[in-house]
């Protein structure tokens, strides 16, 4: 067991290089267990530290922790994305348990009360060696990620990719083509602008709580330069109407953030951009574009079932992994915790997902 470096920075040591490359070849783990979120998480308010298991001098499998201080002498462990795991199920029991085994001896040497250990695996069943957790239900607090989702398989042609998706959807992206909409990448300062002001008008007209301008920069910042993230827009009449902030990470590309503009929306062009994205992502060699967060199964009155409806319409299968998983230390201090976050329906902003 080796732990990784507690801030990551743009001169990788080796430690966190043969991470990323593990983490990024892994497809039951995604882009939060990378270095370069864990820097990003750094500049949100966490701390962090890493396990790694090896097997000579290959690595098994391990976790990148986030620890983030809610009150005074509080605090509680998150793994996003993780932990991450061999496919073959007896290594995996083992390789589990010793990650929770140096937790443990980490949560002994704190100085302030770890309240819990939440997990977000991605993972389509529970593990029979997963024991003691208990099962978050979906927006219940600020500190979690969507669960359910709706991928796209890249691998076959454009024309099957076109031909999978449904009738109104793909009608709609034929509508954008004869009105002339247009797709384009813009990642600059401009680009980085005009996504923020329609992210924050969707926001708006959704009753969501947007993320500060400055939230974007730093993410883009330190995700650019190794070419995990890039900015599209639709483009009508000079307009831009539409946009998507998309990370590549391992087999997904995965549209993170976007919105669209309450103009011309007869000319569909959310549609062709989230096509087009689609056929970049295969041409950059990625086989599933995942359009993150959809409403879980069988609810067809949660917050989400607008844009869930929306993303239906191009068509692949929904995902739901399994619900967000806490392991209590302290019962007290977790119950203060549950109090201090938890979303009151009705009041609180509803947020997609809490990064």
């Amino acid at each position: 067991m080796i732990s990784a470096p507690a801030s990551p920075d743009s001169s990788l040591s080796d430690s966190w290089k043969a991470w990323d490359k593990f983490v990024e070849a892994t497809p039951e783990s995604g882009f939060m267990q990378s270095s370069w979120w864990v820097e990003f998480r750094n500049y949100c308010g966490f701390e962090n530290f890493g396990i790694t298991l090896t097997d000579g001098e290959e690595i098994a499998g391990g976790a990148v922790v986030l620890k983030f201080s809610y009150a005074d002498n509080s605090c509680f462990y998150y793994i996003q994305d993780g932990p991450v795991l061999p496919s073959d199920s007896p290594a995996a029991e083992e390789v589990f348990h010793a990650i929770l085994d140096a937790i443990e001896e980490r949560r002994e040497s704190e100085s302030c009360v770890v309240s819990h250990l939440r997990i977000e695996p991605r993972w389509r069943g529970l593990p029979g060696f997963v024991c003691g957790f208990r099962s978050i239900p979906p927006l219940a607090d600020r500190y979690l990620e969507a669960r359910d989702t709706r991928c796209i398989d890249l691998r076959p042609s454009e024309v099957d990719i076109l031909a999978q998706m449904k009738p109104k959807g793909r009608y709609n992206v034929g509508v954008a083509r004869r009105y002339g909409v247009s797709v384009i990448e813009d990642s600059s300062p401009q680009g980085l602008a005009d996504f923020q002001c329609i992210y924050e008008e969707t926001a708006v007209r959704q009753g969501m709580e947007a993320k500060p301008s400055d939230y974007f920069q730093q993410l883009l910042s330190l995700a650019r330069p190794s070419r995990h993230v890039s900015i599209f827009f639709a483009e009508y009449q000079g307009i831009r109407l539409a946009t998507a902030l998309v990370i590549y990470f391992g087999p997904r590309a995965t549209y993170f953030f976007g919105g669209s503009r309450d103009i011309h929306r007869h000319v569909m062009a959310p549609y062709l951009l989230h096509f087009e994205i689609m056929r970049k992502a295969k041409s950059l060699g990625h086989s599933c574009y995942d359009l993150w967060g959809i409403a879980p199964a069988n609810d067809p009155e949660h917050p989400w079932s607008n844009f869930t409806a929306f993303k239906a319409k191009f068509g692949g299968a929904e995902f739901h992994l399994v619900p967000t998983l806490d392991f209590v230390y302290d019962q007290r201090v977790y119950d203060q915790y549950t109090a201090m976050f938890a979303r009151v329906p009705g009041k609180d902003p509803i947020v997609p997902a809490e990064i």
